[in-house]
């Protein structure tokens, strides 16, 4: 059996590059790739494919909101996500939206053809890291992590914020008011209980939740 891939990556050299890989398998094959989120809706919508892909951070549609609306329109579509986010900062969330397995770029390479053909075949893809993560999500001391009573949106603002992204940049990325990502730092203040962004950021630091890929 050959499982199609669709690869959906904003950076050329990495669809190129999944490409060249798979190109040298017998079983998997790049039969389809997008750009950006609005892109890899369309994909999705032409035909059913093996196995997706799937870059967090792209232009139009991104992040986890992307992951439930693909799985709104294909539900059997296996998701698999290559990001450059450390599993730290949005595999938990990323599996709860739908996906089957999450791989950081910048993790072990001997682990991406694995993880490729267990999520295409049907099964899901848990590294060490996330399973322990995985399994904090769960513990009766989940409490004691304020960033995860945050809705997936207002985890999506947060990581921006102690990024030290303008809430103007914010509210263009994601097509909204600055009015309304104003009102979602507000939330995120109040449901963490801090006072100010430096609080936020100091928060992300200690957990390892604050990264610069500028994906």
């Amino acid at each position: 059996m050959r499982f199609e891939v669709l690869v959906v990556d904003d950076h050329a050299i990495i669809r190129d590059g999944l490409k060249k890989i798979l190109a040298d398998t017998d079983d998997l094959v790049v039969a389809g790739e997008a750009g950006t989120g609005n892109a890899a809706l369309e994909k999705v919508r032409e035909r059913d494919w093996s196995l997706l892909i799937l870059d967090l951070s792209m232009p139009g549609r991104n992040g986890l909101e992307l992951i439930k609306l693909i799985k709104s329109e294909r539900p059997k579509l296996p998701i698999l996500i290559f990001s450059m986010h450390h599993e730290e900062q949005y595999a938990v969330r990323a599996i709860r939206a739908g996906a089957s397995g999450y791989l950081s770029k910048d993790g072990d390479s001997e682990l991406l053809l694995p993880a490729i053909r267990k999520v295409a075949a049907g099964g899901m893809f848990v590294s060490p890291k996330l399973a322990e993560l995985l399994a904090t999500d769960v513990s009766p001391n989940i409490h004691n992590q304020p960033h995860t009573l945050l809705t997936n949106r207002e985890f999506e603002v947060f990581s921006r914020i102690v990024r030290g992204i303008s809430l103007t940049a914010i509210a263009e990325e994601f097509s909204l008011s600055i009015k309304t990502v104003s009102t979602h730092k507000s939330h995120i203040l109040v449901k963490m209980n801090m006072a100010t962004q430096v609080d936020l950021v100091r928060y992300a630091i200690e957990r390892n939740l604050l990264d610069f890929t500028g994906e």
